[in-house]
């Protein structure tokens, strides 16, 4: 086996089966954080632990090869007061505790990879955002992503490697994004959303996954890293890829106005449509890293080709 151990915490969720899924056939062994009992599943298994407090979960992480923090509460809602506290919440408290935890190993996981958001950089339709020369945004959202990539960073773990990862908007074949726009292109209503001229920093889950493996194969990377796809797209443009893939040739577009109601009916914010998110991965591009899905057009094909 290549490796030994690999920790998903909070990994029930879509990027944390997908990392799973490719790791099974490497790993002896993988160990799940979740709140929810699972049944065991070859060499995956679960411990049960809540994100706030110590438990018999916590030696397992001895000499780990790698732990990948998922946790957090889904962002797809209303910014009530109440949804906001646990969005924060969620993110904050199992760092801190993964970091007290990963203080007190006698061998630590050589790497720590904490999942962060492309979506800390400001609304941009005018360059690109990447690691060195992106401007950090304001609002409820970027105001998260800065708490929460606090946390990680000030926690001091000499010897773990420490890597925030900000991911895009992943496309997977079987949760997030993709098949809610699907659903909007098969009911003719897949036309851009806005204007449709904001940028979206898309990603492959499977370049997710492959982002983690080169990562533990290059000791020499740390700090903030983006994951994105090197060639983001337009909403419209990726509302034509869509349609173009299932035959479809017009879909009614979704007006700011019309969003807005639409959001509040089904508790959600249009920030996730209407920011433009023009993000680069520089740092993973220049280190040599290379996308298996660069291309949107290629992604959808993948996705599709496997889901149906």
């Amino acid at each position: 086996m290549k490796y030994k151990k690999i920790i998903l915490a909070g990994g029930n969720g879509q990027l944390g089966k997908a990392l799973a899924g490719h790791y099974k056939y490497d790993t002896e062994q993988i160990l799940v954080l979740s709140r929810r009992p699972q049944a065991d599943q070859g060499n995956i298994k679960t411990l049960v632990w809540d994100g706030r407090t110590m438990g018999d979960w916590a030696q397992q992480l001895e000499g780990a090869d790698m732990l990948i923090n998922l946790c957090g509460k889904n962002v797809n809602c209303r910014y009530t007061e109440k949804n906001k506290e646990e969005i924060i919440t969620s993110r904050v408290e199992p760092t801190n505790l993964l970091g007290k935890v990963v203080d007190g190993l006698i061998h630590p996981p050589k790497l720590w990879i904490n999942a962060a958001s492309a979506t800390i950089y400001r609304h941009a339709e005018d360059r690109p955002q990447d690691e060195e020369t992106g401007e950090i945004g304001y609002g409820f959202s970027i105001e998260v992503c800065k708490i929460w990539e606090k946390t990680f960073f000030d926690l001091e773990l000499p010897n773990t490697r420490k890597v925030a990862l900000r991911i895009g908007i992943v496309l997977g074949r079987n949760d997030g994004a993709l098949p809610r726009l699907i659903n909007l292109v098969k009911a003719g209503m897949g036309g851009k959303q806005g204007d449709g001229q904001q940028y979206v920093s898309w990603v492959h889950e499977q370049d997710v996954v492959k982002t983690t493996e080169w990562l533990m194969q290059h000791p020499e990377i740390n700090g903030v890293i983006n994951c994105t796809a090197p060639e983001p797209v337009k909403n419209t443009d990726l509302m034509k890829e869509l349609r173009h893939a299932y035959g479809i040739p017009i879909g009614l577009p979704a007006p700011a106005w019309l969003l807005e109601i639409g959001a509040a009916l089904i508790g959600t914010e249009t920030e996730l449509i209407l920011k433009s998110r023009w993000v680069v991965p520089k740092r993973l591009l220049d280190a040599g890293f290379r996308f298996q899905f660069a291309r949107v057009a290629h992604a959808v094909k993948d996705i599709l080709s496997i889901r149906f």
